[in-house]
């Protein structure tokens, strides 16, 4: 009798549920660094459907990319043969979302691949980062841009998928909110990355000084130009330059910085010999652009040249679930230089967390300065903390002020119903939870914040469920 051999679909439903146990996702990858396999706990953190829609995928369209280019180490690390653990990544979680994991790679024992599917050769395992502190506690992005709010972590991924672009970039956002931090992200991430990174103030210069400073001059050029001066064009070629407070450039330096950007050839100060522009620009600016364009104070066509990849950094009192991972982030930074490892007592983060920030995080950090300096211990304590800060009425006249100066005022006010009688996250939560059906996983997700503290802000604001 002749013997036939059935072939076995290949199982890894029991590996999937050992994972899933534990709260991790699997994915696995074929030897072109193709999905082949997703498991079903990854629909929990990229969004329903992305397990199925994923395979065939290659594996940095799940992940960007920085962590699985064809030209990252971590490619070359599974083709040697190693493993890693603990790599921070950015999860795609639809067009407009990301989320922040940890990722451990590891390739596959022949066995294993006999067993489940001859043409499986890597695993890779994904871990929220909200179960791992090493990784909430870290820089999410090198140079200091930490996130862990939705609107953070989708200009993260925004910063992830412009690692090859050239474009420039316009920052807006208010005072504080750390919008150098972004532009030396994006240079760090940028094909431009050897190169330097220039920063010129154009609100510290009038225009003819701040003329010289970006184009450079020949000496004779003008009264006091006894020698030349390399411009800050020429210091950057190679890498970014980066226009803080690019609103506040008077109109004849904005005339010929639009030619520059238009022909991308520039001349110093006193000499015909163009030049050409070998970097890309960045530029921030906390003041609203298009309200200065109509009242004649900045260029319409110089406002579209600089704002290619328009990026608005959100203040901190709209993404106060960053307020812990930042303050961490900032601590460890001040409590370093001062010879100290401090951390934040229960009653000090709760304090932050309810304060509305008006200098954003520059104002954070300098709150954290003041309190290291004026504690002794290991622990900052409430009573460390500036005065505005420690006591409960700040924030809610803070929440207040900018929620009636705001542009796009709370939907749940609509009604006449004064906002002096809610706390600004009592909405937003129950909203989310509504949504959700008062499943407080799926609303977690959807504000950015842990299942823990959602529960803690709940009780707070007595909110139960229905």
């Amino acid at each position: 009798m002749e013997n036939v051999t059935t072939q076995r679909a290949p199982d890894w439903s029991n590996l999937e549920a050992v994972f899933e146990s534990l709260g991790r996702a699997l994915v696995v990858l074929d030897e072109a660094f193709v999905i082949i396999r997703a498991s079903h706990s990854l629909d929990r953190m990229a969004g329903s459907g992305t397990s199925v829609e994923m395979i065939g995928q290659p594996v940095e369209s799940l992940f960007g990319p920085r962590l699985f280019g064809p030209e990252e180490t971590l490619r070359e690390s599974l083709r040697l043969g190693r493993r890693e653990e603990g790599r921070r990544g950015v999860l795609r979680c639809g067009r407009d979302a990301a989320r922040l994991v940890s990722v451990t790679t590891t390739p596959l024992a022949e066995g294993v691949v006999s067993a489940c599917d001859p043409r499986a050769r890597y695993l890779v395992v994904i871990r929220p980062a909200e179960d791992d502190d090493t990784i909430l506690q870290s820089a999410l992005v090198s140079h200091g841009l930490v996130a862990r709010s939705p609107q953070m972590l989708r200009i993260v991924h925004l910063v992830e998928s412009l690692h090859g672009s050239d474009a420039n970039v316009l920052i807006t956002g208010e005072s504080g909110t750390g919008k150098e931090v972004l532009a030396r992200a994006l240079h760090a991430h940028s094909p431009r990355s050897g190169g330097p990174f220039v920063a010129v103030s154009c609100a510290a210069l009038p225009a003819d000084l701040l003329e010289s400073e970006l184009f450079g001059h020949v000496r004779g050029a003008f009264t006091g130009a006894v020698r030349d001066r390399v411009g800050r064009l020429d210091l950057a070629k190679g890498g970014t330059l980066f226009l803080d407070e690019a609103g506040d450039i008077p109109l004849p330096v904005q005339v010929k910085l639009l030619r520059v950007l238009q022909e991308r050839l520039f001349e110093r100060v006193g000499e015909s010999t163009p030049r050409p522009l070998d970097a890309r620009i960045v530029a921030a600016t906390n003041r609203d652009l298009k309200e200065a364009i109509r009242q004649g104070r900045f260029r319409e066509d110089l406002y579209y040249r600089l704002r290619v990849v328009p990026i608005h950094v959100p203040p901190l009192r709209e993404r106060s679930e960053d307020v812990e991972l930042i303050a961490r982030y900032l601590l460890a930074r001040i409590g370093g230089r001062a010879g100290r490892a401090v951390q934040l007592s229960p009653d000090t983060l709760a304090a932050l967390e309810r304060y509305d920030w008006p200098g954003n995080v520059r104002e954070l950090e300098n709150a954290l300065e003041y309190a290291v300096a004026l504690g002794r211990g290991q622990t900052v304590q409430l009573e460390d903390l500036p005065a505005e800060i420690r006591s409960p009425e700040s924030r809610p006249a803070g929440t207040i002020r900018a929620r009636l100066h705001s542009p796009d005022p709370d939907p749940a006010f609509a009604d006449g119903n004064s906002p002096l009688t809610a706390d600004p996250e009592e909405v937003p939560i129950r909203a989310a939870l509504e949504r959700h059906h008062w499943s407080r996983s799926k609303a977690a997700a959807e504000l950015g914040m842990s299942r823990t503290k959602l529960w803690r802000r709940m009780r707070e604001l007595r909110i139960g469920s229905r």
